[in-house]
């Protein structure tokens, strides 16, 4: 079984590129469906209407701020790098296991 850092780089450089790009604010979005308890999306209906602001807005501040803090959060990064690790192990088995 051969293992390659490159490819365990490459990845987690895009992986960290994609959460780059969460935190940059870009003008393209993606709608997604966000399942809430409804005392908290009540919290945050409230929040948003408080600051003049739409529920959507408030919550992409909040997802940015929680990836922003996660960038730098030292156990994240290391449980990243893990999986990672995992991962080239299973494509280094796939790729050993062709004929």
């Amino acid at each position: 079984m051969s293992h390659c850092p490159w490819e365990i780089s490459r990845y987690h450089d895009c992986v960290m590129a994609s959460l780059d790009s969460a935190a940059a604010g870009k003008a393209r979005t993606k709608n997604m469906v966000l399942r809430l308890d409804p005392d908290l999306a009540d919290l945050l209906a409230t929040v948003a209407e408080v600051e003049g602001r739409s529920v959507s807005d408030v919550a992409r501040e909040a997802i940015a701020a929680l990836v922003e803090a996660r960038r730098k959060d030292k156990r994240f990064r290391r449980l990243l790098e893990d999986n990672l690790a995992r991962h080239q192990r299973l494509l280094d088995l796939l790729q050993d296991a062709e004929p």
